[in-house]
């Protein structure tokens, strides 16, 4: 039997995520289902993001990361988006 697990979003994510094209959200969503499986799978982040986990992954041939937190039955997506400015957007 498994365990139900929690998805939740922030309105971050929620708004870029919107912005996608439908193939990129393809992607994305084969992301989060893979974090809901196994949340280990992304690195943790240090210092003032620690508790942060990124899962980078190809989406349409281009690097995409995803920011989340999770425990045992939440997992919280809380940013995807190209490398470019996306630390900055995680911490604002």
């Amino acid at each position: 039997m498994t365990k139900e697990v929690k998805v939740l979003q922030t309105n971050v994510f929620a708004r870029a995520y919107k912005k996608l094209h439908s193939n990129q959200k393809d992607a994305v969503d084969k992301a989060v289902a893979l974090i809901i499986q196994n949340p280990n799978l992304g690195e943790e982040k240090k210092g003032d993001l620690s508790g942060v986990f990124i899962y980078k992954f190809d989406c349409v041939n281009q690097l995409y990361l995803l920011a989340y937190e999770f425990d045992p039955s939440t997992r919280v997506l809380l940013l995807v988006g190209t490398h470019e400015n996306f630390y900055r957007a995680l911490k604002s």
